[in-house]
């Protein structure tokens, strides 16, 4: 019997970090005109952030309980336990999808063990989460440290986000019409974080697209804890520019020990648009998974 971490395509985690470890990664639907599409299987950021450019419509839904049977079963089958790392609730429903899922799937195979935990992160935030305990199950970590290790990292983990264009945000409803008027005269630019329940929240308001990327790094120093010895994660959408240049400065000024680099995708990049950059990180660390984090 293995034990098994998988997560979905909202983490944004790299291809690199998905073939080293042999990672299971469901993917989210995305309906472009019309026609499913499954976020980092028939439709990547390239593409994706070019139709959006076109105006062509686009929405996106939660992967359905009946794509999450087709997905945990062959764990069940095979006898293996599965962790699996999910989108934040404050976003989506998917969290509550996976449980309905599991639950159908206990009625077949009543000794199935699944733990699900609702990240209450998105994007890199939980990729950088899955990451980790996937480096501690590779350094021989006991199965209960790990799913003890993902809870704190979950509830660890800090967002800060930034965008360009406020047209998706409004369009969303996460931007009133006053403040996406006034934004848009104003070249104001919104720092969002991923608030206590998961959801998008802009916390801040800066004049100019240089001020905010500015003031996403300072944020990471406010917040941040042991920086010096933590990998983080940074994620864009299309500003490849701009990214170098908030990776060069966090290289520069905290020193961090890594930065896992990802692109965003279909989940949240439909929703801020292609000028999306994040950073992720740390706002606590425990002596307790150091040694496996090697």
């Amino acid at each position: 019997m293995a034990f098994c971490i998988i997560t979905d395509s909202a983490s944004d985690i790299p291809d690199s970090i998905k073939k080293e470890y042999n990672l299971y990664v469901i993917p989210t639907p995305v309906t472009i005109e019309g026609i499913d599409y499954f976020d980092g299987e028939s439709v990547f950021p390239d593409e994706f952030y070019t139709i959006q450019s076109e105006g062509r419509d686009i929405k996106t839904y939660h992967i359905s309980q009946f794509m999450f049977e087709q997905s945990f079963r062959p764990y069940a089958e095979r006898g293996d336990e599965v962790l699996y790392i999910c989108f934040s609730t404050g976003i989506a429903g998917t969290f509550q999808a996976a449980n309905l899922a599991y639950n159908v799937i206990k009625e077949d195979y009543p000794d199935f063990k699944m733990t699900i935990i609702d990240s209450k992160c998105a994007s890199m935030g939980f990729g950088l989460v899955v990451e980790r305990l996937l480096r501690m199950q590779k350094n021989a970590a006991p199965n209960e440290l790990i799913i003890e290790a993902a809870r704190f990292f979950c509830e660890h983990m800090e967002h800060v986000v930034t965008v360009s264009e406020l047209d998706y945000l409004f369009k969303g409803g996460r931007l009133s019409r006053t403040s996406f008027l006034a934004g848009s005269v104003l070249d104001i630019k919104p720092i969002i974080i991923v608030d206590e329940n998961g959801s998008l929240k802009a916390v801040e308001k800066v004049r100019g697209r240089k001020k905010s990327l500015k003031r996403m790094i300072d944020m990471v120093g406010e917040k941040g804890k042991n920086l010096e010895n933590q990998i983080i994660g940074a994620c864009y959408g299309t500003d490849k520019e701009a990214f170098d240049y908030i990776t060069g400065q966090l290289q520069e000024r905290y020193n961090v020990k890594g930065i896992i680099r990802g692109r965003v995708g279909c989940a949240i990049g439909a929703h801020t648009g292609p000028s999306i950059l994040g950073i992720v990180f740390l706002n606590e660390t425990n002596d307790k998974f150091e040694p496996y984090l090697v």
